[in-house]
């Protein structure tokens, strides 16, 4: 969706502000980013950034286990369904914020954290970029509401020492308007 605002300015969901190159949302949530430190008894059991009063989390760190990071995926499959079967009395799918959540809170290694997010019905597909605390540990898992799509693994002895999420399938060219590549 592409739009111009009251004042004519060019859009695409969040508003591109042209006069200083970036995103009208973002300048408005920048004062609401915090930097939280859950404990119980007193000892961190995941760090997040995060908007002042938002429940879920996007992204976070479990100190010397994991990272983690949610990003949105585009598909035709996607959350306005979930969450309408949500409304409508469906709730066997979790919303993916408040997953993030549970599993920094609750998994106890990588491969638990691995294991959860790939396993857990989604509410809307996602992408979750998974980081261990060990030499080749770390992964982009692509989901669908229901499954997982793709776990791509770091694999240093084939070559494959980073991961890279761009919110595009990886099996598939981007989006023809995207023009990420050409910079």
């Amino acid at each position: 969706v592409c739009s111009y605002d009251l004042g004519g300015r060019f859009g695409l969901f969040l508003g591109w502000n042209i006069q200083n190159s970036s995103w009208t949302v973002t300048e408005l949530l920048r004062p609401l980013v915090v930097n939280l430190d859950f404990q119980k008894n007193n000892k961190s059991v995941f760090l997040s950034t995060t908007f002042a009063g938002y429940v879920g989390m996007l992204t976070g760190m479990k100190p010397e286990t994991f990272t983690l990071t949610m990003n949105e995926r585009f598909n035709l499959d996607g959350g306005y369904i979930g969450v309408l079967e949500w409304i409508l009395g469906k709730r066997d799918g979790h919303w993916m914020s408040f997953l993030t959540r549970s599993v920094l809170e609750n998994a106890t290694s990588y491969e638990d954290a691995k294991n959860q997010l790939t396993k857990t019905k989604l509410l809307a597909p996602a992408y979750f970029i998974l980081g261990g605390n060990k030499s080749g540990e770390g992964c982009v898992i692509t989901r669908a509401r229901a499954s997982s799509l793709d776990v791509w693994e770091l694999d240093v002895k084939q070559g494959s020492w980073y991961v890279l999420e761009t919110n595009y399938d990886r099996w598939k060219p981007p989006l023809f308007l995207d023009r990420s590549e050409e910079h």
